[in-house]
């Protein structure tokens, strides 16, 4: 399933959209932890985060992974949503739980 398929599948509001969109997306990867992130991280993983921030944005860079999804009603504060257009980092939101969100992922990845 690429970036774009899964901002098509209508289970996450796009807050940006990057321009990988056609990325394959690898797995869901849940994490809070931002030195955890950078070190395990899978590249091309939808990483799912309640941390809306600049350093969620770098270490999404770093890894590179295929978008970050913004859970639990969680939101970029004013610095990340810039960053992430200026970076063209594809970022969706969704008010469900950290795991619900992840679970959405991955049915949607077994049935692609």
């Amino acid at each position: 399933m690429t970036v774009q398929e899964l901002i098509d599948s209508g289970l996450f509001i796009t807050v940006n959209q990057g321009d990988q969109l056609d990325k394959e997306i690898t797995k869901p990867f849940c994490c809070d932890l931002l030195s955890i992130a950078m070190g395990r991280a899978p590249e091309g993983c939808a990483w799912i985060t309640v941390m809306g921030n600049l350093n969620t944005l770098a270490v999404a860079s770093l890894t590179e992974t295929a978008c970050v999804i913004l859970a639990e009603g969680s939101v970029l504060d004013d610095a990340a949503a810039k960053k992430a257009s200026e970076q063209k980092i594809t970022v969706l939101k969704t008010e469900m739980p950290v795991f619900d969100a992840a679970q959405a992922v991955w049915k949607r990845l077994a049935a692609s």
